[in-house]
């Protein structure tokens, strides 16, 4: 136990300090995040420019704390190393993981958590930024029952989208050619699109929110943010959590499943 905490702290800080080696990268990352929000929050504000307005369920307070909550969020789900491994496997490159004496998915995991650690230092940076010039008025959760379920939420999120990354990243095994094409139809358009990180859900149709509430994207970022706000009953939380978890042991075992059939075709590329 002791050594595997030391593998997985070693792992955390050498991908920490490999974050500043890809500069550019990260600042375009960050940089982009900042500017949907500045989007998003001035078509809300324009929308709910009468502070008594009410549209869909929300008031201006709660939408615009859904917008600076994105931030927050997305800073801590969907920042990932592992968008790496489907150009590893293209590349033949993976190689280098697999003779390292941890496991393949733990070792992933761990470069994941340093680069949402910076991540999140420079989100927070950002919304605080943000409020001082923007001063926008945000709602604050004060109950106990739903801080907890957010918090829960978020850690639910994070094993989420991990495995998503990580089922999505196999299909380099059979095709090379399509790492990079996986991944953005993945993350940029279906993972962005339907876990709320540009819109509320529940804007949409009721008879299709249905749907996708049986999916696991939602989970990512749109129910998280529900539960904060309160906007959910304390039984659609927990049934929320429920199939969270549900998705997460779904997922977890589909991971495992397509990487052991991956690796038996994967002919290392590029090597």
């Amino acid at each position: 136990m002791k050594k595997n905490l030391q593998k997985f702290y070693s792992i955390f800080r050498i991908s920490f300090q490999q974050e500043f080696a890809y500069k550019l990268s990260f600042f375009l990352w960050r940089f982009r995040n900042v500017m949907q929000i500045f989007l998003v929050f001035f078509l809300w504000s324009a929308i709910f420019s009468n502070p008594s307005t009410e549209f869909f369920g929300y008031d201006r307070d709660k939408i615009l704390t859904y917008v600076f909550g994105i931030l927050i969020i997305k800073a801590l789900v969907l920042s990932a190393r592992a968008v790496d491994v489907a150009s590893e496997v293209a590349s033949g490159d993976l190689n280098n993981s697999l003779v390292k004496p941890i496991n393949i998915f733990k070792y992933w995991f761990a470069r994941d958590i340093s680069s949402k650690a910076l991540n999140i230092i420079f989100a927070i940076g950002e919304t605080i930024i943000l409020f001082i010039i923007l001063r926008p008025p945000l709602f604050l959760q004060t109950n106990p029952f739903y801080l907890l379920a957010f918090i829960l939420s978020i850690g639910i999120a994070l094993l989420l989208f991990f495995f998503i990354l990580f089922i999505t990243s196999a299909v380099p095994f059979w095709m090379p050619e399509a790492a990079w094409g996986s991944q953005f139809l993945f993350i940029v358009v279906v993972v962005e699109f339907l876990s709320g990180s540009i819109f509320p859900l529940d804007i949409f149709p009721a008879a299709l929110q249905k749907i996708l509430y049986l999916l696991p994207f939602p989970y990512l970022i749109f129910f998280p943010l529900q539960t904060y706000l309160g906007s959910l009953s304390i039984l659609s939380v927990l049934k929320g959590l429920g199939i969270g978890i549900f998705w997460c042991g779904a997922l977890y075992l589909s991971m495992k499943k397509v990487w052991d059939k991956g690796l038996k075709a994967y002919q290392a590329y590029g090597r």
